[in-house]
């Protein structure tokens, strides 16, 4: 018998939908494995297709071309490695999340999903079939075992694989980043090892979809849970992993240890790496958005700088009367210390023909939040014009405290194609202009140094639409709103338990009102990067009309 084994991983970028890009990913890969000598290459869950597929795969014609292209694959792979790659399974019995082994110009096996998420952004319950628990497939004289993804999650399936003769786990993914999410992965897939004594190869996708970021690090473990290989996150990685028959079995020989970056830099990384993957799939190339000189739009401008380079993002700064003179100069001290391209075009002339026009109606009436917000969506039609006009895409800039409670203006500030921000409240907006500031990376296309000054994340947060108006005229201080809108929406608490850590209940009460009138806000508001399960879109739906408040 071998006494060795090479195995590639294809830690790599698919898009949704574009198969014949995946399969020339696949194809190149494959090449790279064929010439290391390697006896297999493994690519992640569902790639032929891109992930997450959502209802696109109940498709039966898009279903129809993924699988004749992985059976095409399959012919042009013949002579070489073994090629492992996901993609849609379909027959009397259902629609399946599948898992492809192609060998000697054919599908020699196919493994289907048992265990389908139904949670956070996941829906698989209502578009997939439950396929059996089965057995390992070979590759030469190897027996694999392929928990796809959740199925790693429960011992069942990685336990039946082991009992049927599999000598080592190769496990697809798709799996989304969210705040320390690779500590959960490898705890999980340490209680597999440990409960089959086998070897465990977890491989994971790279790349963002919509709101989503698959972050890579994907990684081989060893029985008793040693860590041999360690890729690193959000970068496209192509290793090859040897293994050595060993009187005990397999064993991994130790490879790549990538540096794991923390918590601070991952969150940034997956903002940058959301954007710069939402405009090159979607075909854009450039992006502009409202610099007003807080600390919002701010980070957003360093995000898409850092992601799509300065000669591809334009800064606008649209002043009122109300806008400060500080403003004015921080506005253009973040343009300048980026390197962007920097517009003024002030909105005084064009909101005295809105309110010149509205008078007639208006009158008799005292001026209030409608007058404000005039300015908002004033600031947002000459956004689009100018989105319009030169191919740009427009970035939003509310912060996750701002998005929960409505403190947007819908049609105006909320214009735009995506928001970086959406997942971040703003305490942790202030720490991650900071973190930005002092730090740099080879995958930031912006300069080095602080590209943020002090005064911008230092002052205190206001809108200026009107004389001296600040942000906690109308809110809680930032420290107490975070704490309060991450207990009841990414822990869903009741009122009860967030008064018990001693917050005032009417202070609760009016935020919990915001976060439920303001679901129409978000249902319309543009997407954004996803950091943690308890993100706004899939992971927390709720009914724009909700009478329900909690009585605690």
């Amino acid at each position: 018998m071998a006494d060795s084994f090479r195995l590639t991983l294809a830690q790599m970028n698919p898009t949704v939908g574009a198969i014949d890009d995946n399969a020339a990913l696949v194809r190149a890969a494959w090449e790279q494995a064929r010439d290391a000598g390697a006896q297999m290459v493994a690519f992640s869950e569902m790639f032929i297709t891109g992930y997450n597929t959502q209802d696109l795969v109940m498709k039966p014609a898009f279903v129809r071309v993924a699988i004749d292209r992985i059976e095409a694959l399959a012919l042009e792979c013949a002579d070489g490695p073994a090629l492992g790659i996901g993609g849609p399974w379909a027959d009397e019995h259902g629609l399946f999340n599948a898992y492809y082994i192609c060998s000697g110009g054919k599908v020699v096996s196919r493994v289907l999903k048992h265990h389908l998420p139904n949670d956070t952004v996941f829906d698989e319950v209502r578009i997939y079939d439950s396929g059996p628990i089965g057995g390992p497939y070979s590759v030469g004289n190897t027996r694999i075992g392929s928990p796809i993804c959740e199925d790693a999650w429960y011992p069942d399936v990685a336990e039946t694989l082991a009992e049927t003769g599999a000598e080592f786990l190769l496990v697809p993914n798709g799996s989304p980043y969210f705040r320390n999410k690779l500590e959960v992965r490898q705890n999980h897939m340490v209680a597999r090892v440990i409960e089959t004594g086998l070897p465990l190869v977890y491989l994971n996708m790279v790349g963002g979809q919509d709101d989503q970021v698959f972050d890579g690090g994907s990684f081989v473990l060893n029985p008793g849970g040693e860590l041999a290989v360690q890729l690193p996150v959000f970068d496209e990685t192509i290793a090859h992993v040897d293994f050595t028959r060993t009187e005990d079995g397999w064993r991994a020989e130790p490879g790549q240890r990538a540096h794991i970056p923390g918590a601070w830099e991952q969150d940034y990384r997956c903002m940058v790496e959301s954007l710069r993957d939402y405009l090159r799939k979607t075909g854009f190339k450039k992006v502009l958005l409202g610099l007003s000189g807080g600390v919002d739009s701010a980070l957003v401008a360093a995000t898409a700088v850092d992601a799509l380079g300065p000669e591809n993002v334009r800064c606008v700064m649209l002043p009122s009367e109300y806008t400060s003179e500080h403003s004015l100069e921080d506005a253009k001290a973040v343009a300048q210390a980026l390197g962007c391209h920097y517009d003024f075009v002030p909105i005084s002339e064009g909101r005295a023909a809105i309110t010149n026009t509205l008078a007639p109606l208006f009158k008799g009436t005292k001026p209030d939040v409608t007058e404000e917000n005039i300015q908002s969506r004033l600031r947002g039609l000459l956004l689009m014009a100018l989105s319009n006009k030169f191919g740009e895409m427009l970035l939003t800039t509310g912060n996750k405290s701002e998005v929960a409670v409505g403190y947007a203006t819908i049609y105006g500030d909320m214009a735009g194609g995506y928001n970086p921000l959406k997942d971040l409240y703003k305490t942790r907006v202030f720490q991650t202009c900071r973190w930005r500031n002092a730090n740099h990376r080879d995958w930031m296309l912006g300069p080095d140094g602080p590209v943020m000054p002090d005064r911008v994340i230092d002052k205190p947060p206001s809108a200026e639409l009107r004389e001296d108006q600040k942000d906690e005229d109308s809110l809680p201080p930032y420290e107490d709103l975070d704490r309060i809108l991450e207990m009841l929406v990414d822990f869903e608490a009741s009122v009860a338990e967030v008064v018990a850590e001693g917050f005032d209940r009417d202070v609760v009460k009016r935020v919990e009102h915001l976060l439920y009138i303001s679901e129409y806000k978000r249902f319309q508001s543009a997407p954004g990067t996803r950091l943690t399960p308890g993100a706004f879109w899939l992971d927390r739906r709720y009914p724009i009309v909700n009478r329900w408040r909690d009585p605690t």
